[in-house]
């Protein structure tokens, strides 16, 4: 199978899950900004592993995977009713902290006391 359609396939789930999320009701999925990192569709399309994060904590996405896995039927379906597939990956979530990390290091960066960089002209 060609590369561009499991890239394709991936861009497009990555998509349509992103919606989906918006529409699922358990609140221990709508009690935080979830947001969807990373894709990733096997090369028979039977597996999609989904990275999801959020900025709360660790903990916070672990309650919110538990909530992703129990509704990943209804998100199954609803995927591939979108997508039009003829056989839907089974979704595979997994909880990751990029979020939190990012907004760790980007503090750091902001707490750093860096002099005000010129222009590149001397000063007189």
């Amino acid at each position: 199978m060609p590369s561009y359609k499991i890239a394709r396939v991936t861009e497009d789930m990555h998509r349509e899950l992103t919606a989906i999320l918006r529409e699922i009701k358990d609140p221990r999925v709508t009690g935080c900004m979830l947001s969807i990192v990373r894709v990733e569709v096997t090369n028979d399309l039977s597996y999609c592993t989904v990275y999801v994060s959020t900025v709360e904590g660790m903990e916070r996405i672990k309650t919110a995977v538990q909530g992703l896995k129990s509704a990943a039927g209804f998100i199954r379906r609803e995927a591939g009713r979108r997508l039009d597939l003829r056989h839907v990956p089974e979704l595979i979530f997994k909880p990751t902290d990029s979020i939190e990390y990012g907004a760790h290091i980007s503090r750091l960066i902001d707490d750093l006391d860096l002099p005000p960089q010129t222009d590149g002209e001397p000063e007189e």
